[in-house]
């Protein structure tokens, strides 16, 4: 497995969160851990688990976080993780991964500089979901050919470049 720093963010950087009703429980874990290790956390919903929300609407709401300010990242959460990654991925700049393993989690940042996690709530328990925030927060990008490859994902989706990076 890929070798990880010990620091988790960048000074000043943020993370931005936010979840559906199926991701509700698993958030609330996650942003333990986060403030565990003294990160910066700006929780944009949902605030419960009890009523059926959109998932779209939160997803776009930590994409905007990401793409308004350098120094922020994201997690995202819902059920499966396969729709928070779905709206995500929609938007130049933004490199979701959804991540059931701390492998992926590794190598999302090592190798695709990934600045926002996407967890599947139902898929994976609160201790592996914590050891995955713990792995991508402390994970650098190796850069190199890996940012030729970035460079060239957001020429052909014609974006823009990503801010902070």
């Amino acid at each position: 497995m890929p070798s990880i720093s010990s620091r988790p963010v960048s000074e000043g950087e943020i993370i931005a969160i936010a979840c559906d009703h199926a991701g509700y429980h698993l958030k609330t874990e996650v942003i333990k851990v986060l403030q565990e290790l003294g990160v910066k956390v700006q929780d944009l919903g949902c605030s419960s688990a009890e009523e059926s929300v959109h998932y779209p609407i939160f997803g776009k709401k930590v994409v905007d976080a990401i793409l308004s300010r350098p120094h922020v990242r994201g997690i995202l959460i819902c059920g499966t993780g396969l729709g928070m990654s779905m709206v995500a991925n929609r938007f130049p700049g933004i490199r979701a991964a959804l991540c059931h393993d701390v492998t992926t989690a590794i190598l999302s940042r090592r190798h695709n500089n990934a600045n926002l996690l996407v967890l599947g709530g139902r898929m994976i328990g609160s201790q592996l979901a914590r050891d995955i925030v713990r792995a991508w927060l402390t994970t650098p990008f190796d850069g190199g050919r890996h940012q030729e490859r970035l460079d060239l994902l957001e020429q052909l989706a014609g974006g823009r470049s990503t801010p902070g990076t």
